[in-house]
């Protein structure tokens, strides 16, 4: 549930931007939905990968993976990086021109969408962190799926597009 989180927060400065209605803002919310679309379906794949392993759904409880599954922590990471709108990802993109179209608009919102952008990065980094490093499980898990590989890299594939050619998304 932790990583639904993100997609309220994106959707609230997506709806904020449609509200507004100026060109900067509607450009700023298409990028952001189609980013985040791809970006969110990825962790919430990362999170069925870990589940078909450990058995649990409680994020906290799958540790330590860094060392088991490194690719996956590479994507994880990739995920994680996107969802937090680090540059160069289309996330940044969106978000800036949402964020500048609102503060344009008012200038007190800048402190609203700056705290709950620190919020989602804060707790996105904390995904990360609380299952990839830690001690490792102790039981025997399955080694990473070649079609697991090809779905992570599926989203990762149309992410990348972006981040290179933005006027795919005009």
């Amino acid at each position: 549930s932790i990583i639904a989180y993100s997609s309220v927060s994106h959707m609230a400065l997506v709806i904020s931007a449609t509200l507004i209605q100026t060109p900067w803002s509607i450009s700023g919310a298409m990028i952001l939905m189609v980013a985040h679309g791809l970006t969110s379906s990825l962790l919430f794949c990362l999170a069925n990968t870990h589940y078909e392993r450990t058995h649990t759904r409680t994020l906290l409880l799958t540790r330590g993976l860094q060392s088991i599954a490194p690719l996956m922590t590479t994507l994880w990471l990739l995920a994680c990086l996107s969802n937090m709108a680090l540059p160069p990802t289309t996330n940044l993109m969106g978000e800036l021109m949402i964020i500048s179209a609102t503060f344009n608009w008012a200038m007190l919102t800048i402190t609203m969408t700056g705290a709950t952008t620190l919020i989602t990065a804060t707790y996105t980094l904390y995904i990360f962190l609380s299952t990839q490093y830690n001690k490792p499980p102790t039981n025997k898990l399955n080694p990473t799926y070649t079609r697991e590989s090809l779905l992570m890299t599926l989203h990762l594939a149309p992410l990348v597009m972006l981040i290179t050619n933005p006027n795919l998304l005009a």
